[in-house]
């Protein structure tokens, strides 16, 4: 991993490529296109963007519209603005109806550094996940943000993807996407390290310090919160008998949570969650925050210890 492209920026370059593809795809903003990343299709497909202003609520309901004349809507906004003061429209215009809307929401997590508290949404995958028949997608990298962007395009159905603002390392290994399918990047025996979006690399870095004092951990790339990979999550907890889950969110109601519910009452193991403690998020330069927040390699490898 040398190369760092920000998960956000993939997601707006593939949104250039589906349109060259497909006439369907039409993209919503909230007049955050250049923060999105929505600028590249915005550029080379003017008619079929909407800049719906600073209106989320209104361009969720735009959307749950388009899609109902064989459209394809992409919006997106900041994840605090989509997830967070648009939830009604998406539950009730969106997911109710089972209508084929995409939400695809940036600036998710305590990596948006200095924008601070109030703009670091740590509750989205929870609130998402709540949502029935809700496809709930936070890629890992660049390259699997693109790929599930693509994946998104041919998916019917109502989806949430979050990226991210921070650039961050891309994989070598380039692995298969397919939604609802965990990825495994590392194998191991002793501990099964479950992580998503910008965890699953701080995660493999924690695995490699492990290592070094003995401990064989799998480190296995969750990228579809909702469905959950119910068997791979099964297999890695009855084969290392310890699992920890790693997560830029809230602790309350994120991957963690989701892993859980999935072993609970099924696989008797040790089990911890890593991620933000039941507090908002704070400003600073985005690896002041994570590290603040116990979210580097080595404090993620240090708290693993602690269930070894």
């Amino acid at each position: 991993m040398s190369e760092k492209i920000a998960t956000r920026e993939a997601y707006g370059k593939a949104l250039v490529e589906l349109g060259a593809a497909n006439d369907k795809i039409v993209v919503l903003d909230a007049d955050l296109a250049g923060a999105t990343m929505t600028k590249y299709f915005k550029a080379a497909y003017p008619d079929r963007f909407f800049d719906c202003g600073i209106a989320e609520c209104n361009m969720m309901d735009i959307g749950a519209g388009l899609s109902t004349m064989g459209l394809i809507p992409f919006c997106s906004t900041f994840a605090m603005f989509g997830a967070g003061r648009a939830y009604e429209q998406i539950r009730n215009s969106i997911a109710y109806p089972k209508f084929n809307v995409k939400i695809c929401c940036s600036h998710a997590g305590v990596s948006v550094g200095e924008d601070g508290g109030s703009h670091q949404c740590l509750e989205d995958i929870g609130l998402m996940r709540l949502i029935p028949g809700m496809t709930v997608i936070v890629p890992a990298d660049a390259k699997e943000a693109r790929k599930a962007t693509f994946a998104l395009a041919e998916f019917q159905g109502p989806a949430y993807m979050r990226t991210a603002r921070l650039a961050t390392p891309v994989f070598e290994e380039d692995y298969p996407f397919e939604i609802g399918k965990a990825n495994v990047l590392r194998e191991g025996k002793d501990v099964a390290i479950f992580a998503c979006g910008l965890m699953v690399a701080e995660a493999l870095k924690a695995a490699e310090l492990l290592a070094d004092e003995g401990v064989d951990a799998a480190v296995i790339n969750v990228h579809t919160i909702n469905p959950i990979d119910t068997a791979c999550v099964t297999e890695y907890a009855q084969k290392c008998g310890k699992v920890v889950t790693v997560e830029e969110h809230s602790v309350i109601g994120g991957l963690g949570d989701a892993v859980a519910e999935v072993l609970t009452g099924k696989v008797n193991c040790k089990f911890k969650k890593i991620g933000v403690n039941d507090q908002f998020g704070q400003s600073g330069k985005a690896a002041d925050v994570l590290r603040e927040y116990g979210l580097t390699g080595e404090q993620i490898a240090a708290s693993i210890k602690e269930v070894l």
